[in-house]
């Protein structure tokens, strides 16, 4: 008679699945943390750009109701705010690292916004400083003149007809 020898093969199997998991634990723990690491840093490269782009639409405002020329720092914010709602939509399906250049890219668009801004706004300012100044100046010079002007012509006027007038 045949002896038949059966091995179970369960433990085993549990066995060596556990040894495949402790050598890959070091790897899925340090991707883990890789991933809280990138989703934190994406939280604040995303605040930042938020922060960024406030900041740059106050300064457009106030330029804009300075008179200033605004329409090409439009454009730029608007390039920055697609970016921004690009890197939300990244974070929100996980992709942090995406978000996080997406966010840094906005950053960089508005690097620099805020002073070209204010530098707009102060030259608006200016210039209708020296409007006003040039139409007040002008008009009073020119009302001076027109004064001046009918005064010398009512003399001249007034010696030549007014002697032979009597």
């Amino acid at each position: 008679m045949r002896r038949e020898v059966h091995l179970d093969l369960k433990p085993l199997f549990v066995l060596s699945m556990l040894l495949v998991m402790a050598s890959l634990s070091p790897v899925l723990v340090s991707h883990v943390e890789a991933d809280e690491s990138n989703q934190s840093q994406a939280v604040s490269a995303l605040a930042d750009a938020e922060a960024n782009v406030v900041s740059a639409y106050k300064a457009v405002l106030k330029a804009d109701e300075a008179g200033a020329n605004v329409s090409g720092l439009l454009v730029r914010l608007n390039e920055a705010g697609g970016l921004l709602t690009r890197a939300h939509a990244a974070y929100g399906l996980g992709d942090f690292d995406y978000a996080l250049e997406l966010a840094n890219l906005c950053q960089e668009r508005l690097s620099g916004f805020v002073a070209e801004s204010d530098g707009l706004r102060e030259t608006a300012i200016q210039d209708h400083y020296r409007d006003f100044f040039v139409n007040v100046v002008g008009s009073v010079l020119g009302a001076v003149g027109v004064v001046c002007g009918g005064l010398f012509v009512w003399f001249r006027l007034d010696r030549r007809y007014g002697k032979s007038g009597s």
